[in-house]
């Protein structure tokens, strides 16, 4: 069984598209991350040191969208994702990424899933 720490309705923002009237101004980013990792050890111990520290992996992720500056929603999960998977008790993870309102209202949502091959 693997167990799940989320992150959801995080708000970033950033300059990432691929047009430059995209990356013109600074845009909003409604991303949403699902963690499998063991919690077992954490469920006992009541130790930070035996899970994640999710504030920490907000902080990464605030940091990616704000700092960094992609053509594509694909590239900035990737980037999220080569982020958390630094984290070796995360087993795998999944993010989604939308960008409200770019199409009359509508919100394109990219999702990627990737695995950590250091596990």
């Amino acid at each position: 069984m693997t167990d799940h720490i989320e992150l959801r309705n995080i708000r970033a923002f950033g300059h990432h598209g691929c047009t430059p009237e995209e990356r013109a101004s600074e845009q909003p980013f409604d991303i949403n991350l699902v963690l499998e990792l063991d919690l077992s050890a954490s469920a006992n111990s009541d130790s930070l040191t035996d899970t994640v520290d999710y504030a920490v992996i907000y902080a990464e992720i605030i940091k990616i969208v704000s700092n960094t500056s992609f053509n594509l929603l694909e590239k900035l999960a990737g980037e999220i994702l080569n982020s958390v998977l630094a984290h070796k008790v995360v087993q795998s993870a999944r993010v989604s990424i939308g960008k409200p309102g770019l199409l009359d209202g509508s919100t394109a949502i990219v999702t990627i899933e990737r695995v950590n091959a250091k596990v």
